[in-house]
């Protein structure tokens, strides 16, 4: 079994005690998303083939990372560094400071670990194709070396998210089909140029590049140096993920991207984890 930590929340992040504490008990409850009802995720080492951690800041996550890695538990770290503007990702560190962190985890567990995330591609006044562009190639610049592949994918927006955008003032659109694939074509080119691979997630009408596999059981089989088999089992039409269980919680993410499906209400978010005095991420 795979464990996915997390696409509901940034447990990397914000939650790094509490996975600590799963670890060492060996099971884990997580409320059902849709009744709210708990099951069980066993977490013992002889139970989980591997880990995929989702973040937009790995920093805190060190020890856990180094108690997975003692577990002889392979990883991947799915690291989204966008270098938005504060208007659209509110709380995120700095990309310099996530550049860093993903380059000191590839030095130590290897580059096959970071993937890194380009994702949501969201167009708005501030963020249009031209800056995509040159925002991609200065990300690109520094993140060479460091990783192998960068997944991509264009906004495709919940009722919530874009009602979290609307809220916020911020006005985004849809690309048309040509201007998408024209983006990704140069995208891809400029990854290719710096020994990074582009991928697409879940765009299945999109053909201009490969589709993601963002938990890709062969890539944690390559870095466990063992085979790990696991069912393609996507969570929405032209999803090549590979089966897991993922064990985080939606509305529990600070750090306020307005596009973000996993999070209703920011404000309502950030006074809960203010009120249980939740750590902040560093």
């Amino acid at each position: 079994m795979i464990i996915s930590a997390s696409y509901r929340s940034d447990i990397p992040a914000f939650h790094g005690d509490w996975f600590l504490a799963a670890l060492a008990a060996g099971e884990v409850a997580v409320a059902n998303p849709y009744s709210q009802r708990p099951y069980l995720v066993d977490l013992r080492p002889e139970a989980v083939d591997g880990y995929v951690f989702w973040t937009r800041n790995a920093r805190p996550f060190a020890r856990a990372l180094a108690a997975v890695a003692a577990q002889a538990r392979p990883f991947v770290v799915q690291y989204t560094i966008l270098g938005y503007p504060r208007t659209i990702d509110a709380n995120v560190i700095d990309q310099r400071l996530a550049i860093e962190n993903a380059r000191a985890i590839a030095a130590v567990y290897g580059k096959r670990v970071v993937v890194w995330r380009y994702d949501p591609i969201l167009l708005t006044p501030e963020t249009g194709i031209d800056w995509h562009r040159a925002n991609f190639t200065c990300l690109a610049d520094a993140l060479a070396g460091t990783t192998d592949e960068v997944v991509v994918s264009f906004a495709q927006l919940y009722a919530k998210s874009a009602r979290n955008l609307a809220k916020a003032g911020i006005t985004w659109r849809a690309p048309e089909p040509a201007e998408q694939a024209a983006l990704i074509a140069d995208l891809g080119m400029t990854a290719a140029e710096r020994g990074i691979a582009l991928s697409l997630c879940t765009q299945p009408d999109l053909a201009a590049a490969p589709a993601a596999r963002c938990v890709d059981a062969a890539r944690l089989a390559d870095i466990a140096g063992r085979p790990i088999a696991a069912a393609t089992k996507g969570n929405r039409p032209g999803c090549l993920c590979a089966q897991s269980r993922d064990i985080g919680g939606y509305d529990s993410c600070v750090h306020g991207c307005r596009y973000c499906y996993a999070v209703a209400d920011h404000e309502a978010v950030q006074r809960r984890m203010r009120a249980t005095r939740q750590p902040a991420a560093v």
